[in-house]
């Protein structure tokens, strides 16, 4: 293990209720880019963030068209759950999850096995449909079946509105409950685990700082710096699938001689821990 890394496992091993805020950085392995990154959706396709308003989504029928499109051939529907999702489900075994805050719409955490009660998916879920005037829900995969026979922009069965996927978009208000019971987790942590995310999206964001102040070690695994790595017990740079699962699996690193540990570790980048 690096050094971060060591001290990042004895945070974790010492915590009793853990909770886990995971970005898109957590299912790129699984073939879903994220936004923001030198690969991510909005940055090779600045048109797909027309897709993700709700002002230009009601108002364009085009932006709603190329929506539906986009739905059809997402990634979620073949991806499979990463190593990274796999080892965040051991908290769970281990009895140390408290919540699983996601900020991502694939489903994919659950899939892997967390159970649905622990994850609280702050901006919704691809997996269903939802009518924006009547607020009827299905399941999306209802919906592209309409899509696949010829209907480019489907309509509400119920009562004609239009439907989209039941994601939150931007100029769409959060789900206020589940806004409520993920910030109220993030207080009766005692530590935090900010995995694949830029922490730049608010309101959830301000989890990091709510759980800092009410005394929670706070570790961030995450390819770029963050808002919060200056008030981290320890910030991972590397990669998600290479660093949860030695961090969160019950298997101590035990009968390793020092021998061993020096050459397994003396060719790996370390990301230098921070002193509490």
């Amino acid at each position: 293990m690096t050094a971060a890394l060591s001290q990042a496992r004895e945070i974790l091993d010492a915590a009793r209720r853990v909770v886990v805020l995971a970005g898109a950085g957590l299912s790129t392995d699984s073939g879903i880019p994220d936004f923001r990154g030198p690969k991510g959706l909005w940055t090779l396709n600045p048109k797909a963030q027309l897709m993700s308003d709700i002002r230009h989504y009601v108002s364009d029928p085009e932006v709603r068209r190329l929506s539906w499109q986009s739905r059809l051939a997402h990634p979620a529907w073949t991806a499979e759950p990463n190593a990274g999702h796999r080892a965040l489900v051991e908290l769970e075994r281990r009895g140390k999850l408290h919540a699983m805050i996601t900020q991502n719409i694939d489903g994919l955490q659950q899939r892997a096995g967390t159970r649905a009660d622990l994850i609280l998916e702050v901006h919704g879920t691809i997996h269903r449909a939802v009518c924006l005037s009547c607020g009827a829900r299905q399941p999306m995969q209802d919906v592209l079946a309409r899509v696949r026979a010829g209907e480019e922009d489907p309509l509400c069965h119920d009562c004609g509105g239009l439907l989209k996927s039941d994601t939150v978009s931007f100029g769409q208000p959060l789900v206020p409950h589940v806004i409520e019971r993920a910030l109220r987790a993030s207080g009766e942590t005692d530590c935090l685990l900010a995995v694949g995310t830029s922490l730049q999206v608010y309101p959830i964001a301000a989890a990091v700082p709510n759980a800092r102040s009410a005394g929670a070690r706070i570790i961030i695994v995450n390819a770029e710096a963050t808002p919060f790595d200056e008030i981290a017990d320890v910030t991972i740079r590397d990669p998600i699938g290479d660093v949860l699962p030695p961090l969160c699996s019950a298997r101590a690193d035990r009968g390793t001689t020092s021998h061993e540990k020096h050459e397994r570790t003396k060719n790996t980048k370390t990301t230098q821990p921070k002193t509490p």
